[in-house]
């Protein structure tokens, strides 16, 4: 008699699981290993492998999305690390120092994360390996500083062709702002798209300002001069050099930021569709 009854709660399960999808699903069950991590973790503070059990709560933190408490655990799997004695820094920086920049990033916590970095610094600082941890931490750390949604960006130059250019006497238009080279192949994948939004919205109040990273002014030029890049170019040909991609921390390319009518930024690094969407949405607002 017990056969139909768990044929049909067999059924009944494997249904519900094909309602679901391969995402939905893991994320059920990241969400009950973070549940049972946590209590885990709870219950035995002084617990033998509670850096491998931080460790797995990350990772379901991140695979769920989920980024705010992830500066605190790496923390914690930081004090946890041997500073002195054989340190593993390919540990302390693959998988604390690295994942706890970018979760902080995500969920606004930059003061958070540069006083961690500079706590790191300080640890090593006597350590043999004191000049490669320094030059990856700033390396690292230089994205805290990177404008971020919410800033402000103001900016005055004198543009290639003379032209005195300065954000703060353009309110009310929708600015991106593009870090860029002409050496950068990414750079360079994304001119068509930005050529193609600037020419459809231009006349309804969107602008562009490219920073450019070269090393010569000259090839700039040419290289806008042969595209029909029409918008206001700066470059000091000083490459990462360049005295406004220091001042905002950039240490990578593309790095572009999308300003609001407001003079703030409302996002970064945007591609193709989704600059289009988001300067249709800018201009409507």
């Amino acid at each position: 008699m017990k056969a139909p009854f768990l044929l049909i709660a067999a059924l009944s399960l494997t249904t519900a699981a094909l309602s679901e999808n391969v995402t939905e699903i893991a994320s059920r069950f990241d969400q009950q290993k973070i549940e049972a991590i946590e209590t885990y973790l709870t219950d035995n503070p002084e617990a033998e492998d509670r850096e491998k059990a931080i460790a797995i709560l990350v990772g379901a933190y991140l695979a769920v999305g989920e980024f705010k408490p992830v500066p605190d655990l790496l923390t914690q799997r930081y004090e946890l690390q041997a500073k002195e004695e054989e340190p593993n820094l390919q540990l302390i920086i693959g998988e604390i120092v690295r994942p706890l920049i970018d979760a902080a990033i995500v969920s606004d916590q930059r003061d958070k994360a540069k006083a961690f970095v500079a706590r790191v610094k300080a640890d090593f600082a006597n350590s043999p390996s004191a000049g490669q941890v320094t030059a990856i931490l700033d390396q690292f750390g230089a994205e805290l500083y990177l404008p971020g949604v919410g800033d402000r960006m103001d900016i005055a130059f004198t543009d290639l062709n003379g032209n005195e250019i300065d954000t703060t006497t353009m309110g009310g238009k929708v600015i991106l702002v593009d870090f860029w080279a002409t050496w950068c192949a990414p750079c360079i994948a994304e001119i068509p798209g930005i050529i193609k939004a600037y020419a459809e919205n231009k006349d309804k109040g969107f602008e562009v300002i490219g920073i450019s990273l070269d090393d010569s002014i000259e090839a700039v030029e040419k290289f806008s001069a042969d595209k029909g890049i029409t918008w206001p170019q700066y470059c000091d040909g000083k490459g990462y050099d360049n005295e406004l991609a220091q001042r905002f921390g950039i240490n990578r390319l593309p790095a572009s930021f999308l300003v609001g009518k407001g003079g703030e930024i409302i996002a970064s690094d945007l591609r193709g569709e989704e600059l289009d969407i988001a300067v249709t949405k800018a201009l409507g607002e």
